[in-house]
């Protein structure tokens, strides 16, 4: 049985060929759009399960095509960023702007798989329904989806709901950064733990005020405390 379909965006083509050969041996079906308006288009279109989506595109860039994907109907869709250089400015950039994941160029195909099949399988758990929990006045509830601080309801991006839920299923113990990533993004992150530092910083701006405090334990990692 055919699995999700993968929108590959990039407008090179050996590295759309290559992701493609990968993925379909894996089973899963892929579109490609070779420029940032071709991307939208195709995800308002067939809306996949996952983007790969290139920085440096023509027409629109890849930032720009991740910010209109967060602000409309398919905010919640995963997206893993390439970009062409190691550089730690466009990584925060685009975990900033809501980008699941990202990868450097020239990539290990077989570790871009791996990393799709981990954020997929994080997005069909996510999916699943489970108990209200509740921290303070913070309510989260993963059936809906949402978080309250008290009557208020807090707008949070997918790897944000994702990172509080593991830390609130965990409150009050000391949760460091790799083990952060192995539980809320489904696999480590080879050492790049500057994502748990962006998504709480996020994360306690949205949820100033209430009684529940992501607290920094140096040297080791964060915990959620009331």
């Amino acid at each position: 049985m055919p699995k999700e379909t993968i929108l590959v965006v990039d407008d090179e083509a050996n590295i759309v060929e290559l992701a493609r050969l990968y993925l379909a041996q894996e089973g899963y079906r892929v579109e490609s759009a070779g420029d940032g308006q071709a991307a939208l288009d195709k995800i308002a279109a067939i809306r996949p399960a996952l983007v790969v989506l290139d920085l440096m595109l023509p027409v629109v860039d890849g930032w720009e095509v991740c910010r209109r994907v967060r602000a409309g109907e398919q905010r919640d869709l995963p997206i893993v960023m390439l970009t062409a250089r190691d550089d730690d400015v466009d990584k925060i950039v685009g975990l900033e702007l809501g980008a699941d994941d990202y990868v450097t160029k020239p990539f290990n195909p077989r570790e871009l798989v791996a990393r799709i099949r981990a954020i997929l399988r994080r997005a069909e758990r996510a999916s699943a329904p489970g108990q209200a929990i509740r921290v303070g006045d913070v309510t989260i509830d993963p059936a809906r989806r949402e978080v309250h601080v008290g009557d208020r309801l807090v707008d949070l991006r997918a790897k944000e709901f994702e990172c509080l839920r593991t830390l609130a299923e965990n409150k009050g113990i000391v949760l460091s950064r790799e083990k952060l990533l192995e539980l809320a993004w489904g696999y480590d992150f080879a050492g790049q733990t500057r994502t748990v530092d962006v998504h709480v910083a996020h994360l306690r701006k949205k949820l100033a005020g209430s009684l529940a405090q992501i607290e920094t334990v140096s040297g080791v990692g964060y915990k959620l405390v009331v």
